[in-house]
């Protein structure tokens, strides 16, 4: 098979196209351009992308690693060229369940299907190998270059040193023996354990059975001992029960007799309040309440009484005050009128006037004997004129003293009059009068009304007293006064009372009996008399109460031993399914026994097929070893479970893959890879070499010897060498034989 070009969405490769040549391809990129993307895809478009892988720690399916960075769906086209044919493969993505799900196949240039070839086994039909082969072959990575086993690479391997055919796997029929035995035996489980924990329990079944029947026995017998018991407790309890019925009957007849005598008691007492005409309740309560505020009314009267008397001792008193005032007799217009007779102490306005007059009269006349003693005024010549105006002052001012000390005696005989040593108190008592007329004029109303409401509540209880005795004496002719009247009504009341309770008490005692006689069915006079009980009844149900308990738990117990009985089954029955089980533990134990020979004769044999395969697995991976090392190692050992080892040259003892260096260690794994591609892939489908950074690790002088065994080998085969370095390009620059592509980041 030739790879002629490849278009993807894939990853970060949006529609990219990468065309390659026969034989080697050097593919050079830096890191992060896709180089391991293209491997990814070429295996998708090949075997598809394997849905079922599912994302965990540390590791992403390829469905989500390289789901294409534009949202785009995944999708991709192959061309290449199988023999003679050319072909173009599709894979489209439908579904995003199923990415790259729909394959199609057809010649290249035409629109013809390739008839057989699908999605599923198109990978196994091109290149004759399955995907797990493929990929541990053939297909070289970045870090897993070491070479792990698998079931496929494994038959693919015993095919080569057997028949060929590729249908065997010692591992898978291994793994399907082992299956077996685990199933018949494995420590605790398995067909053979569960059969012996049933045949032991159907040993254990048939063991307890005989003990069961035994306890039933027991049972059966202690049951119908304690059903006995419990006929004679019911039968003492039932002539408990007549007791009872008997005790009730004559206390049925004490509730009679009470409920007669009650009875006949209300009756007499009616018959001697209708004797003694004793009203109702209601017109003995209404005399009694009239009674009450009979009482009532006559406390507000003598405290009425008690109020006119304090108002007429008040009138006394204002009228003894009255009487010491100096105006009594006086009406107090007369009072106030005789307190401003009084003359007034200032002087009047012609009082001013006058001594005015004999001032000027005065000083004229000083003025007139001023003037005539020095001779120069002018009344010269009338010396004796200026005492006719002194005469006449002296005699104004003589008559204002005159008219001022009658006044004054006045005055005096008013204040002695009175009492009084200012003419202003005796205006003040004036008021006082005043104030005392009317106070006694309102004591004198007051007493009146005070009187007329004592009067007219002392009427009220001497009518109402007349009414009240007249009533009662109708039934109590000695009720003279009101406590008798309230005496008699008291005694008919409490008549009345008993009246009413021995009505209640008789009502009562015939309800009790009539209940009864409702509870208490008639028992047969004509039969004998019950005997007393010999025990209470108390007792006697404790008893039955136990007793039933018991009764109930051995019935339980036998139920659950009946039901054992039942759930172990026929005895019958039993013992064929032990022997039956014993036949089937003899089976498996003699396949138990087989299959384990069967697994040791398979090591053997596998051990004799891996002493025919590992030295020519090992003779080719030691001679493209001594190429790519320079002769360094001599010798590679593989064991059946592809565990690798190298002898250095002139050693003689050989050195597991992981005490050599990184760079030796992926030299000796890629020898293996390509041996394995050697002895694998079929010479009739030429499947494509893939490298991806495979030769990261190599020095420059092992690289060289690895990139001339890759020239050599691109000539059976198409070989995809993918790196990040430049040294392969340079190295392969004048080999016109040699495809070199400098990859850019799409």
């Amino acid at each position: 098979m030739l790879i002629r070009r490849m278009t993807a969405t894939f990853g970060k490769l949006q529609e990219q196209t990468l065309e390659l040549q026969d034989g080697l391809n050097i593919l050079q990129a830096p890191n992060e351009t896709g180089k391991s993307t293209w491997c990814a895809f070429l295996l998708a478009m090949l075997y598809g992308v394997n849905t079922r892988e599912k994302n965990r720690s540390g590791f992403l399916a390829d469905k989500t690693r390289y789901a294409p960075w534009s949202g785009a769906s995944m999708s991709g086209r192959l061309d290449c060229r199988v023999g003679e044919d050319a072909l173009s493969l599709f894979r489209t993505t439908r579904r995003q369940t199923a990415p790259m799900g729909d394959f199609q196949a057809l010649y290249a240039g035409t629109a013809d299907p390739v008839p057989g070839l699908t999605g599923t086994n198109c990978g196994e039909t091109l290149l004759g190998v399955s995907r797990e082969v493929y990929a541990r072959s053939a297909f070289i990575r970045q870090g897993g270059v070491a070479v792990s086993q698998d079931p496929g690479l494994e038959r693919r391997i015993a095919a080569l040193v057997t028949s060929g055919e590729e249908d065997t796997s010692y591992t898978e029929a291994m793994e399907t023996l082992k299956k077996q035995l685990n199933r018949r035996r494995y420590n605790k489980t398995g067909q053979l354990p569960a059969l012996e924990a049933e045949l032991q329990e159907t040993e254990a079944l048939l063991a307890s059975q005989t003990d069961l029947v035994r306890q039933r026995e027991q049972l059966l017998v202690r049951s119908a001992e304690l059903e006995s018991r419990e006929v004679s407790l019911k039968e003492e309890l039932a002539a408990l029960d007549r007791w009872d019925l008997h005790q009730k009957q004559q206390d049925l007849q004490k509730l009679e007799d009470a409920a007669s005598l009650a009875e006949e008691k209300a009756a007499s007492l009616r018959r001697r309040l209708e004797e003694e005409g004793i009203p109702e309740n209601d017109v003995t309560g209404r005399l009694r309440g009239a009674i009450v505020n009979l009482n009532t009314v006559r406390k507000s009267a003598e405290k009425a009484q008690t109020e006119c008397d304090a108002a007429k001792a008040a009138l006394a008193q204002a009228e003894e005050a009255l009487a010491a005032s100096p105006f009594f007799g006086k009406t107090a217009e007369e009072a106030r009128k005789t307190a401003q007779t009084l003359p007034p102490v200032s002087l009047k306005v012609w009082d001013w006037l006058l001594a005015l007059l004999a001032a000027c009269l005065f000083a004229a006349a000083a003025w007139g004997f001023w003037s005539g003693t020095d001779g120069t005024g002018p009344l010269q010549g009338l010396a004796y004129l200026p005492l006719v105006p002194l005469v006449l002052g002296v005699a104004v001012l003589s008559f204002l003293f005159w008219r001022r000390r009658k006044v004054m005696r006045q005055r005096a005989a008013l204040i002695n009059a009175y009492g009084v040593t200012a003419p202003a108190e005796i205006a003040a008592q004036a008021e006082v009068y005043v104030k005392q007329l009317s106070g006694r004029d309102a004591a004198k109303q007051e007493a009146s009304a005070k009187a007329a409401a004592a009067q007219g509540l002392w009427q009220s209880v001497d009518v109402n007293a007349g009414g009240i005795l007249e009533e009662v004496r109708r039934f109590a002719p000695a009720a003279y006064d009101i406590p008798s009247a309230d005496a008699a009504l008291r005694a008919s009341a409490l008549l009345r009372k008993e009246l009413s309770e021995a009505d209640k008490a008789a009502h009562e005692a015939r309800l009790r009996a009539e209940l009864q006689s409702q509870q208490s069915p008639a028992f047969p006079s004509d039969g004998p008399s019950p005997l007393p009980p010999e025990r209470p009844r108390q007792e006697v149900i404790e008893e039955l109460e136990t007793l039933q308990r018991d009764l109930a738990a051995l019935r339980s117990n036998l139920d659950r031993v009946a039901g054992r009985l039942h759930a172990t089954g026929d005895p019958l029955a039993l013992q064929a399914a032990a022997e039956k089980l014993t036949d089937e533990i003899a089976t498996l134990e003699r396949e138990y026994a087989a299959i384990d020979l069967a697994m040791s004769t398979l090591t053997q044999a596998n051990t004799q097929l891996q002493s025919r395969f590992s030295p020519a697995l090992g003779k080719r991976a030691a001679e493209i070893f001594d190429r790519l090392t320079g002769g360094a190692y001599g010798d590679v050992v593989l064991d059946r479970t592809l565990r690798v080892s190298a002898e250095p040259a002139g050693a003689g003892v050989p050195r597991d893959a992981a005490y050599l260096s990184a760079g030796a260690a992926d030299q000796l794994y890629l020898a293996v890879r390509l041996a394995i591609c050697d002895l694998v892939l079929s010479p009739d489908f030429p499947a494509p070499i893939v490298l991806d950074d495979a030769l990261a690790s190599f020095d420059d002088a092992r690289c060289a010897a690895a990139l001339a065994y890759l020239r050599q080998e691109a000539k059976k085969r198409q070989i995809l060498l993918f790196t990040c370095h430049s040294r392969e390009a340079v190295f392969f620059r004048d080999d016109p034989d040699v495809s070199i592509q400098v990859l850019t980041d799409p």
